[in-house]
């Protein structure tokens, strides 16, 4: 299933197959790197399956990973379209499917396919709203706040619904999700313990469950 808001998911099957078969299937396996800070590159990944990290490295040596994509959407489209060099590396969570596009290819199919062309705008829009929300909140609210925000975004974007409440499906660890928020592990981890102690969610391995989803929303909203 394609993530809301992702380049496939605004296409129509006929488009999203014309697009698909312009590249070149690739398969990577987990904690594989698909493209890499500062390379220079003319080519650009569309996500068929599997989940992804978007990270850059900071001047002391951290990583900061502030985006996770999954199924549909585009990595690297901006890099290749305007011949910049990468601007961050991306890896993958999980075993990851892709289409692998020329530049020179994409653009022929923004070109003949205006359909497409408009999906890559939608996506472009849907990039900047939520870069603008974590700018935001990164100068509002604390790591319990930013925590139960970034939460509640992840649950309205790509939550499932189950008996036992909101399945958050993106496959991150605590420490992934702290590099995030750009927040230390112990701090994330007490956040999230205190989540845990109101029922407001459980964890397990990869996975994280919204047992009361307007609670969250509550606390991210505060």
């Amino acid at each position: 299933m394609d993530v809301d808001g992702s380049l496939l998911a605004y296409l129509g099957p006929a488009d999203r197959t014309y697009l698909l078969d312009a590249g070149l299937k690739r398969s990577f396996a987990a904690d594989e790197v698909l493209i890499r800070e500062e390379d220079p590159s003319d080519f650009l990944h569309v996500i068929v399956s599997g989940w992804v990290r978007v990270s850059t490295l900071l001047d002391d040596g951290r990583e900061l990973v502030y985006a996770l994509r999954g199924p549909g959407d585009v990595l690297g489209d901006l890099a290749a379209l305007h011949g910049w060099e990468r601007s961050a590396s991306v890896r993958s969570i999980e075993p990851t499917t892709v289409a692998q596009l020329t530049a020179a290819r994409f653009q022929a199919c923004l070109r003949e396919r205006p359909e497409i062309a408009m999906a890559l705008i939608k996506t472009l829009a849907v990039r900047l709203r939520q870069a603008e929300k974590a700018r935001v909140g990164a100068v509002e609210l604390d790591v319990g706040h930013r925590l139960a925000a970034h939460l509640a975004r992840l649950m309205a974007e790509r939550g499932r619904q189950t008996p036992e409440g909101v399945v958050i499906d993106t496959p991150f660890t605590q420490e992934e999700l702290a590099k995030q928020l750009g927040a230390s592990r112990r701090a994330v981890a007490r956040a999230m313990a205190m989540l845990r102690s109101r029922g407001v969610v459980s964890t397990g391995r990869r996975r994280i469950v919204v047992s009361r989803p307007e609670v969250l929303r509550s606390l991210a909203r505060v």
